[in-house]
C-alpha cells in the first residue's frame, strides 16, 4: 500500500489515510471526510500532489491510473473496442488512444479534444455486455465483456487495419472461454446476427 503518513503531522492524518494504495487522491473523498477544498489545496501544494483529472490528484511518485482517471471523469462511459480488444489479447498493440463508448448525446467534445476516441451507442444498449473489472492498480473499471468486443469489432469494421480485424477475430475463434450464444444474442440485439454469423461461419 502506498503510504506517506510519515512526511505529515497529525493534523493531516485524516487526507493521508484518503490516498488510495495507487497514490491517488478524490476531491469528494476529502469533502466527504469533513476538510474544506481550502484544506485540500494546502494538502496537495505542500505535498506536491498535481492534478491529473477533475477532482483527481496523484502523488508525485506515483504511477498515474489513466483508465481510471477516465472513468471516473466519464462515469457512464465504457471502455470498449481497441481497450477491450488489447484487455482480452485479441490485439497485440496497446492502443495508441483510450477508446471509450458512451450513450448518443452524451457531451463528447472534451473527450474527442482531450484526445480519447469515443463511440456512441443507443442508451439502451450501452449497459449490454458491460462488466467490471479490477485493474492492475487495483481500481474497478467498466468495460465490455468478450463478446461485446467483438460485436463491436464487426459493427465498426472499417474503423480497424484489416490485419488487425482480421486478428482479432482469428484469435477470438481459438479461445476456449468463447460464448458463441451470448455472442449471438448480442448480435441480435444490434440487429447484426447475419454479419456476425456469416464471420463465424467463415472462421468455425
Amino acid at each position: 500500500m502506498y503510504d506517506i503518513s510519515t512526511k505529515v503531522g497529525d493534523k493531516m492524518n485524516k487526507i493521508v489515510k484518503l490516498v488510495d494504495d495507487s497514490g491517488m487522491l478524490f476531491t469528494k473523498d476529502v469533502i466527504k471526510a469533513g476538510y474544506s477544498k481550502a484544506q485540500l489545496y494546502t494538502f496537495i501544494h505542500e505535498y506536491g500532489y498535481e492534478q491529473v483529472g477533475h477532482g483527481v490528484y496523484a502523488s508525485p511518485e506515483c504511477w498515474t491510473d489513466d483508465l481510471f482517471i477516465l472513468s471516473t471523469r466519464c462515469p457512464q462511459g465504457v471502455f470498449s473496442h481497441d481497450e477491450a480488444l488489447y484487455y482480452y489479447g485479441l490485439v497485440d498493440r496497446e492502443p495508441m488512444q483510450k477508446t471509450i463508448t458512451v450513450y448518443t448525446g452524451y457531451g463528447t467534445g472534451r473527450l474527442v479534444t482531450d484526445g480519447i476516441k469515443v463511440y456512441t451507442v443507443k442508451k439502451e444498449l450501452l449497459e449490454l455486455g458491460k462488466i467490471v473489472i479490477t485493474n492492475s492498480y487495483g481500481h474497478k473499471i467498466p468495460i465490455y465483456d468478450m463478446e461485446r468486443t467483438i460485436c463491436d469489432l464487426i459493427r465498426s469494421r472499417s474503423s480497424f487495419e484489416i490485419q488487425d480485424f482480421q486478428g482479432a477475430l482469428k484469435t477470438y475463434v481459438r479461445r476456449k472461454d468463447k460464448d458463441l450464444n451470448r455472442l449471438m444474442t448480442y448480435a441480435q440485439k444490434f440487429r447484426e446476427y447475419k454479419k456476425i454469423r456469416e464471420y463465424m461461419e467463415v472462421l468455425l
